[in-house]
């Protein structure tokens, strides 16, 4: 079985993709982030239906167990479709995370200078793997997509070939 790119670079597009969890541990987040939307409402009807009035604690917990159900959500998601899209221009590289469903907030960096790459070490140091980090200067842009080091240095010099067209 071939090992799938956690990468691709099509022209100055590149797309990192996470490696999707097991299928169990997705449907069991994707089934928590549902109870989390749904047990406050159904709190709130059963109260309604036993006679009892609005209460403020109605709207309490559907706002934190909303919030909750919200990021348990977007982690199912980011484990199933996540991947993060880094456009590069000539002096500013544009980036932002899919979820699939939806696309987090865009950042931009402007560069005067050459653009640097670098790796930042993820989890323990045997494990051999870290994430992209563009521009080594604050303010930067920490990929959160998690690949083995070796694959890392091959991307950093096909970017360094790239941007020093």
């Amino acid at each position: 079985m071939t090992e799938v790119k956690q990468y691709q670079l099509e022209g100055n597009i590149l797309t990192l993709t996470v490696k999707k969890a097991p299928l169990f541990v997705r449907s069991i987040m994707f089934l928590f982030a549902f109870l989390f939307f749904l047990l406050p409402l159904m709190g709130m009807f059963l109260g309604f239906a036993m006679g009892e009035g609005m209460h403020i604690n109605y709207l309490i917990s559907l706002f934190i167990f909303g919030l909750l159900g919200f990021y348990m959500l977007r982690i199912s998601l980011w484990n199933t479709y996540g991947k993060e899209i880094v456009i590069l221009n000539n002096n500013k590289i544009e980036y932002y995370a899919d979820y699939g469903w939806f696309k987090g907030g865009k950042k931009q960096k402007e560069f005067n200078q050459q653009v640097e790459f670098g790796i930042r070490q993820i989890g323990y140091e045997e494990d051999n793997e870290g994430g992209l980090i563009i521009g080594l200067e604050e303010p930067n842009i920490i990929c959160a997509t998690k690949m083995p080091n070796a694959v890392l240095k091959e991307l950093i010099d096909k970017l360094n070939e790239l941007v020093n067209l």
